[in-house]
């Protein structure tokens, strides 16, 4: 019998849909809505698991076990393949890498980025970022490449070099990075549509396109990333922003009116979470059981 293995699961999603749209999703909950949606992968930031589980800003103050934590919770309910940020690979040599890949495969992820930005990062829209050398980044894409325990699990690159050295260095670090054995590329804070068109003339393999709110690169439609040869879609926040924007609305609410009388409308209901989770499945199985019991 075959062993499932989600990078596979996720390359064929790719094959189904072009460019794949991945969903970011900040908990197990989350997980289930996008799955419900009709999204066929998942992706965990790492700047969600630092803001959302460790109320941290995306400093390189997270480390491996904070995300496994999510990862594992995530991948214990849903089984949409799931993309992984793991920074810098949660560590400064090849060991570490090494680790934090065979982690990633051990507790369900069908995917991982690893970028090419110094231990101490930042967010990849933010200023002041800092690369290690091309020959570094290629170091840490060959210990991932060599530590997979599935040959199906997907390594992706990411490069921070346009902001920091330009076009024309992020595109030779992403060819050095394929050559090195990455299976696909992630050029982060793009500005401009045709410069997506470049990377995939030139690497050869699927692209990714970081579409976050608030940042860097303009909100391209799906229609138009598919004409730069886009493969996949990425929106690593999207519904956490509108989480926590809701969240900080209704809080508002009761504190100045005494009463959440006045947003109950903008809540998922009882009945709606309970179908999103599967309750009821559960519970027959409790009702059943103690049903057997009282039969005894």
């Amino acid at each position: 019998m075959s062993q499932y293995s989600a990078g596979a699961a996720f390359r064929k999603a790719m094959q189904e849909e072009s460019p794949l749209q991945v969903v970011g999703a900040i908990n197990a909950n989350h997980a289930l809505l996008a799955k419900r949606a009709g999204f066929k992968a998942i992706y965990l930031s790492g700047g969600g698991v630092a803001a959302g589980s460790l109320g941290l800003p995306d400093l390189g103050i997270s480390n491996l076990d904070d995300v496994l934590t999510d990862v594992r919770r995530i991948t214990d309910v849903c089984d949409l393949p799931l993309l992984v940020d793991v920074d810098t690979g949660f560590g400064s040599s090849a060991f570490n890498v090494a680790r934090t890949v065979k982690s990633m495969i051990k507790f369900g992820a069908a995917a991982m980025h690893i970028e090419d930005q110094v231990g101490a990062k930042r967010c990849g829209h933010r200023p002041g970022k800092e690369i290690v050398s091309k020959q570094e980044m290629v170091d840490r894409v060959k210990a991932a490449v060599d530590a997979r325990t599935d040959e199906n699990f997907v390594i992706m690159a990411r490069t921070d070099a346009l902001a920091v050295e330009g076009l024309e260095a992020a595109i030779d670090r992403a060819l050095a990075c394929v050559e090195a054995g990455a299976d696909m590329i992630f050029p982060e804070a793009i500005t401009e549509l045709a410069m997506y068109k470049q990377f995939a003339n030139l690497v050869k393999v699927p692209i990714l396109a970081n579409i976050t709110e608030f940042g860097s690169t303009p909100l391209y439609t799906v229609e138009e990333l598919a004409s730069a040869d886009v493969g996949l879609v990425l929106y690593p926040l999207s519904a956490f922003r509108a989480m926590n924007k809701a969240a900080e609305n209704v809080y508002s609410a009761i504190r100045r009116d005494g009463t959440q009388k006045n947003v109950v409308d903008t809540m998922q209901t009882r009945m709606e979470l309970y179908e999103r989770i599967n309750y009821h499945d559960f519970e027959q199985k409790l009702d059943a059981l103690f049903a057997q019991q009282k039969a005894k």
